[in-house]
C-alpha cells in the first residue's frame, strides 16, 4: 500500500476543517491521522456552549479510528486558519495508541512543520499494560 503524503493529510485535514462547528472560538481546525495500516481518519473540533463539552479535531479522528477497529497510528496532519500544535488533552489521548506519532501542521499562509508527540509531551502518562 503506498504511504500517504504529508500533503495529501494536510489537505484532508483542510477539507475536514471545513464541517467544523466552532460558533464560540470561531476557529476551524481539521485533523486527518494515518493508520500503521495506511487508512485515514479525519475529524473537525466540535465546541460546544458548556465550554468542556467541546472536543478537538484530533480526538475525533482518534475514536473514528478506534471505533473502526484500527490502534495503531502513524502520523496526524492538523489544518487550521493559524498553525497550532495538539492541547495537552489530545496529545495524552494520542500517546495511548501512538507514543512515537509524527505531527504536522499547516494554516493558511504558512511552512509545513513537523513533530514527533514525545517531543511536545515527553512525560505521558501511561499505565503498565503494554
Amino acid at each position: 500500500m503506498d504511504r500517504v503524503s504529508d500533503r495529501r493529510l494536510l489537505e484532508m485535514a483542510r477539507k475536514a476543517s471545513l464541517s467544523a462547528y466552532s460558533p464560540y472560538s470561531g476557529f476551524s481546525v481539521g485533523a486527518a491521522l494515518l493508520s500503521a495500516g495506511g487508512s485515514v481518519f479525519t475529524g473537525c473540533n466540535v465546541e460546544n456552549a458548556s465550554f468542556g463539552l467541546t472536543i478537538c479535531a484530533e480526538r475525533v479522528a482518534l475514536c473514528k479510528g478506534i471505533a473502526d477497529g484500527f490502534r495503531e497510528y502513524e502520523t496526524l496532519a492538523l489544518w487550521a486558519p493559524h498553525p497550532v500544535w495538539p492541547c495537552g488533552a489530545c496529545l495524552q489521548c494520542l500517546a495511548e495508541f501512538a507514543p512515537q506519532l509524527r505531527i504536522v501542521r499547516r494554516g493558511e499562509k504558512g511552512d509545513v512543520e513537523a513533530i514527533c508527540l514525545k517531543e511536545l509531551l515527553p512525560a505521558a502518562f501511561y499505565l503498565n499494560h503494554r
